[in-house]
């Protein structure tokens, strides 16, 4: 398993957790729609830190952004495995063609 399987693991068991003794637990208690604010900022924390030129900032919140994707993802009970399908799905079809497909 790697790490952010692992992480996925842990955030879903951590819906059943005590929100007053977990960060996860309390983000999932706020609700689907907190935890995609919270996503929302990450991502542009890590937008600002790509645009800076910040190397190491832009890690941290990548990771930042991966941990909240992710919490975002159980709050609506959708897990990794069904996001890692998708991606194997469209493996090998050009970026160009998957959005043509998609009428986008």
């Amino acid at each position: 398993m790697n790490p952010l399987e692992r992480l996925a693991a842990t955030i879903e068991a951590r819906k059943t957790a005590d929100p007053e003794s977990s960060w996860t637990a309390r983000l999932l208690a706020e609700g689907p729609e907190a935890c995609a604010g919270k996503f929302g900022e990450e991502a542009v924390e890590a937008i600002m830190a790509a645009v800076k030129n910040d190397r190491a900032n832009l890690t941290h919140e990548a990771a930042d952004v991966l941990y909240h994707l992710l919490v975002m993802l159980a709050a609506r009970d959708v897990s990794l495995g069904e996001v890692l399908a998708e991606l194997a799905r469209r493996e090998g079809t050009s970026g160009i063609a998957e959005k043509a497909a998609r009428g986008r």
